[in-house]
């Protein structure tokens, strides 16, 4: 089996790229990165190490790669030839190489009739919907049709930490134990491929939910009451009991929701945050707080991990919800010089007050309840600066 993975960084190597490999494919990894593309084609193997107390090796074997710039011809050959397409680019990459994708699904019609899924294992939601825009934009109606029949782009929900890190070998990547791989059965063509650690399921909503409202939830406001109380690394601000406290408070809000919604055994959900604490204070992996900080208006909007859950709990149990409030609080303090988004926020509630803020990035009107709350939790947080 062959597996085409666009993406040779940290995540593609140390996540997705393992596990295609350790489910019995192939894997060519597509990259522009000549040093990264170089390594894999001399060593055919690379290292995973898992960040906790058993420091357990992985090695991935079976490996090659191709650069998507100087070897174009060649990636468009593999596709043609290809059991399964990944990606682990980022979201704002997938525009990027859906020329390149368009072009190698265009040829291989004429070669391969077997149907062929590509999921983009992005962090986003409707990451592989997206990159179906951005390929079929390129195509003929004509095609479009073919296309349909022959290619899937079911939508997944992806989960690891995989810290910033440098190593001898530039190929090593250390990863957390803990992952979560849930792809959506709905668009896929053919048979369900084989990938151990996957899961399919017939609704991906719900899994995407309870990942942005517990993981990237918990993540954020550790980082911005981090950043506020000047701690350097997310295990730092999780060992200050306040912030620990207030995390725990924010994801039992947002909890509380994702099991009012989608009727989800309660105990079962506070397992599931005690899971995602113990993540966070791993003390094998070192995640910087500006780092997990960063692009605060992208978090701040409508149905992100901070305003969505907090509106969706005042919906539901007509309360303003404490916890999530303080996190909105301490992500409209964070005036981090070094990151562009940070700086357009400050000088947005400078001039817009926290108010125009707040009906700019996060579409919440001046007099809904929310924003009174946080206008003073702001408040409250700078007093005690």
């Amino acid at each position: 089996m062959l597996a085409i993975h666009f993406g040779a960084g940290n995540i593609g190597r140390g996540f997705i790229g393992s596990l295609l490999s350790q489910s019995g494919y192939e894997v060519v990894f597509v990259d522009v990165n000549d040093e990264v593309v170089r390594l894999l084609n001399e060593k055919k193997e690379y290292r995973v190490l898992i960040a906790d107390e058993s420091s357990k090796e992985q090695l991935i074997r079976n490996v090659s790669a191709v650069n998507s710039q100087k070897e174009y011809n060649k990636v468009i050959d593999y596709l043609t030839k290809a059991d399964l397409v990944t990606t682990a680019v980022g979201p704002n990459v997938l525009p990027a190489i859906s020329s390149v994708l368009a072009e190698g699904l265009r040829k291989r019609l004429s070669v391969n009739q077997k149907p062929l899924n590509i999921i983009a294992c992005e962090n986003m939601i409707g990451g592989s919907a997206f990159l179906k825009e951005q390929v079929f934009e390129k195509i003929s109606e004509e095609e479009a049709k073919l296309f349909e029949k022959h290619y899937g782009f079911p939508n997944c929900a992806v989960d690891r930490i995989v810290p910033n890190q440098k190593h001898s070998d530039p190929l090593t990547v250390v990863v957390e134990p803990f992952f979560e791989w849930v792809v959506e059965k709905q668009n896929l063509v053919g048979e369900i491929p084989t990938v151990t650690g996957a899961q399919f399921v017939d609704d991906l909503l719900p899994y995407i939910e309870r990942k942005l409202f517990t993981v990237n939830t918990g993540h954020a406001i550790s980082a911005y009451l981090g950043y506020y109380k000047q701690f350097q690394t997310i295990k730092e601000a999780m060992e200050d009991e306040e912030i620990r406290s207030d995390v725990y408070k924010a994801l039992h809000e947002s909890g509380a929701v994702l099991v009012k919604k989608y009727k989800w055994n309660e105990d079962e959900h506070k397992s599931y945050i005690e899971k995602i604490v113990q993540r966070f204070t791993n003390p094998s992996i070192s995640d910087e707080v500006v780092r997990v900080a960063r692009s605060p208006i992208r978090k701040l909007g409508a149905n992100d991990r901070l305003i969505g859950p907090a509106k969706q709990y005042y919906e539901l149990f007509t309360e303003v919800p404490a916890g999530l409030i303080k996190g909105i609080a301490a992500l409209l303090l964070f005036d981090y010089k070094e990151d562009h988004e940070a700086v357009e926020l400050q000088k947005t509630v400078e001039t817009a007050g926290i108010e125009g803020a707040l009906l700019q990035y996060s579409q919440l009107e001046k007099d809904h309840p929310l924003v009174d709350a946080v206008k003073k939790q702001v408040q409250l947080l700078k007093k005690e600066q």
